[in-house]
């Protein structure tokens, strides 16, 4: 997946294209509570999967087998012909257990020839009509010279689900010039209220948003007339349809899916009563607003697996639901010669809580084996559903706390770079304003100004509330932004902040390093003109690696508390003791920020 945008926190996804027929099996094995897929080919381990599809068929044997198609690219990094890595045109496995699969082939063993060289991404999975439809994404169908241009959804055909496939021969959702045609999901209206009993193909991805529309009867076209945006643009991309106590569920995903250890890609959801929404958020922010809804139903959690996005999911034959994605290993990010990251499928129980879909209850990728799931008729579930505890403030430290009320003030500016007279200060009504400044703190770019206390010396919680009064009308600010940093020097630091990203605003939480992608981004809950953050620092005393969590609120309880936190992101991070609190208010003008208060605390254990 050639780059598509990068917006300053916001890169998009990048793959290869190349064509190899292999014929070979390959047995993966689980290594993950939940598990991702691993095992040996050419002596190296199982490293990509992208985009997994999942449909179960009972076979002549009388087993359930599992099929999971994945998007085309190597197998790992050994997957090379005379040391140029190889790209199969999306890769068919095959299991009985969920746990240990087979290669069975490629989808195809040469690109349909209305694709021309496009690379073939995001398959999706269907029987209906008595065959099997493999919808799929000609990302390069369209030319790429003009914003919102290239990419359809293309469609082939089998008897079996291992093929061979026929292609339909065009497109089913034809190249747009205003919109990104990407990663399809057809659904069934059969559920809720009113259902039509038509299917429907979901598609889109950042540039243009979500789109859905009518599909024929036949599976092979679908029908422009009928267009309707599901989610707004510049936010969301990889949809996919889970029907759960009397609802539909959106899962769809965000920021970036393929940018090594700084992959920032999560997974976030949206309600409806009905097929083509509206669909909202847990706080009941529709996901078409230009503060984007969506609740995090996965994002990073501080262990080795960073990225987990783009989903289908399954009920084994015990009920318990279980959450495909792919995710990355930052320990093993990249292939070596590629430019590409390698993103590797997961498996993890998907839990409801409070009518809520959540990984592994809040927890997330796992890493150690312990559940099996029930793959075939009689199996027991094993899993038991426990649920995270997010943090919490303890013991408020008064010396690093400040109201902004004029009794104390003993911040002091990073680096000398102090904002020009009239910009800053403290203001009558007990707040800090800060002008958003024309400069940034992005890679190369480090202008910005930044105000600075220090940090605790051992785990804490940094608390703020920030007003950035950017109206959500879809104008384009980009990309102002005001929030707090945990701040070691312009090259090493956690950002979390309420950002315009064109027309969208939306809360960022950044993390730049002096190597490799330098900044990589997720994305938390939406933003108002006042939002309140959270960062919790916490240090793993078995490996003395750091961990920031975030979390974000806009709602506040009868006394002006801030309720109903929003569980983000957590990303690791070589700071220290010698690391500083810092505020931000940069990368735009003709706003002002203000803080009402920066506390901070222990974290409760």
């Amino acid at each position: 997946m050639p780059p598509r945008l990068t917006f300053p926190g916001l890169i998009l996804r990048s793959t290869i294209g190349s064509l190899l027929i292999v014929f070979i099996s390959i047995v993966l094995a689980a290594i993950a509570h939940g598990y991702s897929i691993a095992g040996t080919y050419k002596g190296s381990a199982i490293q990509n999967g992208p985009d997994p599809s999942i449909i179960a068929v009972t076979g002549t044997d009388g087993l359930t087998h599992w099929y999971m198609y994945c998007t085309s690219g190597p197998i790992s990094e050994t997957d090379r012909t005379n040391g140029t890595l190889n790209s199969h045109l999306m890769l068919i496995y095959q299991s009985t257990d969920l746990i240990n699969w087979n290669y069975v082939s490629d989808v195809f063993t040469k690109r349909p020839k209305w694709v021309g060289s496009s690379n073939l991404w995001a398959p999706d999975i269907q029987f209906f009509n008595g065959k099997y439809y493999l919808y799929y994404t000609a990302a390069n169908a369209g030319s790429h010279g003009t914003k919102g241009s290239g990419g359809a959804i293309g469609v082939a055909t089998s008897s079996s689900p291992a093929g061979p496939w026929t292609d339909s021969g065009a497109a089913v959702v034809e190249v747009q010039t205003n919109r990104w045609v990407y990663d399809s999901h057809v659904v069934l209206d059969d559920y809720g209220p009113a259902p039509s009993g038509l299917r429907y193909i979901f598609y889109g991805s950042f540039v243009g948003g979500i789109h859905a529309r009518k599909l024929s009867a036949d599976g092979l076209h679908s029908d422009k007339t009928s267009d309707v945006a599901i989610t707004t643009s510049e936010r969301y991309e990889a949809s996919y349809i889970r029907k759960h106590g009397g609802s539909y569920y959106l899962f769809s995903s965000a920021a970036n899916c393929c940018n090594d250890d700084l992959t920032g890609y999560s997974i976030f959801v949206g309600r409806s009563a009905t097929l083509l929404g509206p669909y909202t958020d847990r706080e009941g922010i529709s996901l078409l607003d230009s503060r984007a809804g969506g609740s995090p139903a996965i994002s990073m959690n501080g262990n080795r697996w960073v990225g987990p996005g783009h989903n289908a999911a399954l009920t084994d034959y015990a009920g318990q639901e279980w959450l495909v994605y792919a995710a990355v290993n930052r320990a093993d990010s990249f292939f070596v010669g590629g430019n590409f990251t390698k993103r590797t499928p997961m498996f993890d129980p998907l839990d409801w809580n409070n009518g809520w879909p959540t990984v592994r209850g809040g927890f997330w990728a796992s890493e150690i084996v312990t559940d099996r799931p029930a793959a075939q008729p009689g199996q027991p579930n094993t899993y038991v559903t426990s649920y995270v505890v997010p943090d919490s403030p303890g013991v408020l430290i008064p010396e690093l706390s400040d109201e902004f009320d004029g009794s104390k003030f003993t911040w002091t500016w990073a680096a000398g770079r102090v904002p020009a007279t009239g910009t800053y200060g403290l203001t009558p009504n007990g707040t800090f304003s800060f002008a958003v400044q024309n400069a940034d703190l992005f890679k190369d770019r480090n202008d910005a100004s930044v105000l600075i206390e220090p940090v605790p010396a051992s785990d804490y919680l940094v608390e703020a509330r920030v007003y950035l009064p950017i109206a959500g009308d879809f104008t384009n600010h980009n990309y102002a932004q005001a929030g707090i940093v945990i701040y070691r020097d312009d090259n090493n630091y956690i950002k979390l902040v309420h950002v315009a990203i064109n027309g969208t605003r939306q809360t960022e939480y950044a993390k730049e390093i002096p190597t490799g992608q330098r900044y990589g981004n997720t994305i938390i809950g939406p933003p108002a003109d006042w939002t309140y953050l959270r960062i919790a620092k916490r240090t793993n005393q078995s490996t003395g690696e750091e961990t920031y969590t975030s979390y974000t609120t806009t709602q506040t309880d009868v006394n002006g508390q801030p309720v109903n936190w929003i569980h983000g992101g957590t990303w690791t991070h070589s700071l220290g003791t010698t690391a500083k609190i810092g505020l931000v208010s940069m990368s735009g003008t003709g706003y002002t920020a203000e803080f009402d208060y920066v506390r901070v605390s222990t974290v409760q254990p």
